[in-house]
């Protein structure tokens, strides 16, 4: 199912054809040093694109992972975050390493915010692991705030809280 699309990406739902892509990126340590470093198998991959995929037709669900696609050739090249709190709803993206520099994660952050606009939100919020400037950069632009700073739990190092009102 689509979610959203911007100029040369779609947002849709993940399906288990997304795992060879879905791998790539989460086993690639250079794509998760941000995140939570965790490095997995296939097999492991496997199992949590299933558990994700499960999740949109939980009751109450709050965690949305949907696959980023070219429009032009519907090839996989990352994935959408949205962490639907109330109290601090969250935006992330990830894209395979190959996809880097190519201006899809600045895209894919209008995108977000518009589509978190329309369906009602008031607030977003990011989480930047301060070396990766790159990020910082992007938030930046579309007006995020710096509301906190922190060594984060998971990885242990330093983190930056963006925040934007919609």
């Amino acid at each position: 199912m689509m979610i959203f699309e911007t100029e040369r990406l779609n947002v849709r739902e993940l399906i288990l054809q997304d795992l060879d892509g879905f791998h790539e990126m989460q086993s690639n340590p250079k794509v998760m040093q941000y995140a939570d470093g965790e490095v997995k198998s296939y097999e492991e991959h496997k199992i949590e694109l299933k558990q994700l995929i499960s999740k949109y037709k939980e009751k109450g669900n709050d965690f949305w992972i949907y696959a980023i696609e070219r429009k032009e050739d519907k090839t996989f090249v990352g994935t959408v975050a949205l962490v639907k709190d109330r109290a601090d709803d969250e935006i992330g993206y990830r894209f395979l390493e190959k996809y880097w520099g190519n201006g899809y994660a600045t895209e894919i952050c209008k995108g977000l915010i518009n589509y978190c606009k329309s369906i009602g939100m008031k607030k977003l919020v990011g989480y930047v692991v301060d070396r990766n400037i790159a990020s910082a950069i992007i938030l930046k632009k579309y007006n995020f705030k710096i509301v906190k700073q922190f060594i984060s739990d998971d990885i242990g190092l330093p983190e930056t809280k963006y925040e934007l009102i919609l």
